[in-house]
């Protein structure tokens, strides 16, 4: 950078010609929400001025709208089931520029090797990919991934160049609570910063929460939580995912305070639903359609996550800012015309190298219909209840169906059968529960996806086709499957750590499709499917889940058995 300057600043006085000015467009200041009739004049990928300029070329913006590119603030790459290149062919269309990943799902599976090996992987994209070091491997004592993360991983992953900070705290009760293994990674924050995760925290355990240094989150449900995080100084993503959709309960917070310390991620998105519906241009569409003004939109999508995350050079069209550029036809829809990638548009865009071994990582004990079996004497149990569009769940007690002295599933009274399955180092450990809301009348759907330890999750009505369903995610070595009578109906490999796809785009959003019309097919009546079921084995997320080691009652933060008795 410093070697381009005399020539950036010789454009800038308008000695020299830049290489590209974009002419004829209304260029949107995000420091003073107006739109300027001017030219932007582009040299060596970054902006040299704005005004009356000469270029070598000229790219007509007439009757458009110029913005800069859409930064998400706190997203993960494996929800995508992309590799980088893929993900990036089909979102820089979109006008994303830029993201912040917390690659905590590869973190658990692979360890720190597997986030070298991804940050590796995303060097040189036309895609800006930044990091965050994963904060919370396991997210709880009661998750099982490969090996935990302690400080002085996260030490190694924060010299990394892209390392911005620590990602998401997600063990909050260990923060509040004062746990000094949690308080050792935070004393690493010197210098960088922290990203939150704090669902339904509220009052002095929030104001515990933000003295440790924790300055954003992206769990705020409603509007009072979203107020409360603002009040303590937090920012606030507000996070429109495929399942947990937050945008609109959100927004009357920038009606009632501003744009300040507020941006937009998207966190967990099906690649299906981004091609579908956009990335963070579908957010800033659906925010000017709920009444926000189009300039607060962008600089919620722009400029308020490049300044959260201290990426100085982004999130602007000004002298010295980099030349990401979006034009758009109209401020609408928010579809690009045409994308500049530091003042070009996106090259061909290279495949990284996948070694061999991130592709072994399914390893489980033999396992058959009688692993899932659950003896019962009688009484109530503890039920998993799914609320609609949200990862956050019901905590139910109910009485369940009992066969041959055995509790089984009961489509009748819509209670599946769950189980997780250990599949990091072979252990046979599994946990079994219920969970009511899915709508599934037959068959099974399992996936090497699931949050955040990435064991197998299966749920399913027959103990059979949950059995063949993990067999044969196993012999996959990883992905989503659905299973009918003992055959499979539908399937996704994914071989990198069980997370990621190593197919083009187009073929995992048709198996992707293919999985959920499978599963639906099945009865499944809730939010995405496997996304749903992905989130069940999160044990951080309130208020009832389930992991290889049971039941976990994340309100009290602790273990409960199957048996509400």
């Amino acid at each position: 950078m410093a070697a381009d300057l005399p020539r950036r600043l010789a454009v800038a006085r308008g000695d020299e010609p830049a290489d590209l000015v974009v002419r004829g467009g209304r260029v949107l200041s995000v420091f003073t929400r107006e739109w300027l009739d001017t030219d932007v004049a582009i040299v060596d990928g970054w902006i040299a001025g704005l005004g009356d300029y000469e270029g070598r070329e000229v790219l007509d913006a007439d009757g458009c709208y110029v913005v800069p590119g859409f930064v998400d603030a706190h997203m993960h790459l494996e929800s995508t089931k992309l590799l980088p290149d893929e993900f990036a062919r089909l979102v820089l269309p979109l006008g994303t520029t830029a993201v912040v990943l917390d690659p905590h799902e590869l973190a658990n599976v692979l360890g720190t090797d597997g986030v070298h090996w991804l940050l590796d992987a995303c060097d040189g994209l036309p895609l800006d990919f930044y990091f965050m070091a994963s904060s919370s491997i396991p997210a709880s004592e009661f998750e099982s991934p490969r090996r935990p993360l302690r400080a002085g991983d996260l030490e190694s992953l924060l010299r990394r160049k892209r390392v911005l900070g620590l990602a998401e705290m997600m063990n909050f009760p260990g923060v509040i609570g004062g746990d000094p293994m949690e308080l050792e990674k935070l004393a690493l924050a010197q210098g960088v910063h922290v990203d939150g995760h704090a669902p339904g925290v509220l009052g002095k355990a929030l104001n515990a929460y933000a003295a440790a240094g924790i300055r954003s989150d992206h769990e705020a449900l409603t509007v009072e939580e979203g107020r409360e995080r603002l009040r303590a100084g937090m920012w606030l993503l507000i996070r429109e995912a495929s399942m947990a959709r937050n945008l609109r309960a959100l927004l009357p917070l920038v009606e009632e305070f501003g744009t300040s310390r507020i941006a937009f991620c998207t966190d967990d998105r099906d690649p299906e639903d981004i091609a579908e519906n956009g990335h963070i241009n579908g957010m800033v569409c659906e925010a000017v359609e709920a009444g926000i003004a189009p300039e607060d939109a962008v600089v919620l999508a722009t400029h308020n996550p490049a300044t959260w995350h201290r990426l100085w050079h982004l999130g602007a069209i000004a002298p010295g800012y980099q030349a990401d550029l979006l034009v758009l036809p109209d401020l609408e829809s928010f579809e690009p015309k045409t994308v500049l990638k530091a003042g070009r548009p996106a090259a061909e865009i290279p495949r990284p190298d996948v070694p061999e071994w991130v592709k072994h990582s399914v390893r489980i004990q033999p396992i058959g219909e009688g692993d899932f079996r659950i003896p019962w004497a009688g009484g109530r149990a503890h039920v998993i209840g799914l609320v609609p569009d949200q990862v956050v769940t019901e905590h139910l007690v109910e009485e369940p169906t009992v066969a041959d002295g055995a509790a089984v599933a009961d489509p009748s009274r819509d209670l599946a059968k769950i189980a997780v399955v250990e599949r990091h180092l072979g252990t046979g450990r599994v946990g079994l529960g219920f969970v009511r809301g899915a709508g599934l009348e037959r068959g099974a759907l399992a996936s090497t996806v699931a949050h955040d330890a990435h064991n197998i999750v299966v749920v399913g009505v027959d103990d059979g086709d949950m059995a063949r369903a993990v067999q044969h995610l196993a012999e996959l070595g990883g992905g989503i499957a659905v299973v009918e009578d003992g055959e499979v109906r539908a399937e996704l490999p994914l071989p990198v750590a069980g997370l990621l796809a190593d197919a083009p785009l187009a073929e995992v959003i048709a198996k992707s499709l293919a999985c959920n019309d499978a599963a639906r097919e099945l009865g499944w009546s809730g939010a995405t499917p496997f996304l749903t079921l992905s989130f069940l084995a999160l044990s951080v997320i309130p208020s009832l889940k389930i992991t290889d080691r049971g039941l976990v009652d994340v309100d009290r933060f602790e273990l409960v058995p199957l048996s509400a008795e």
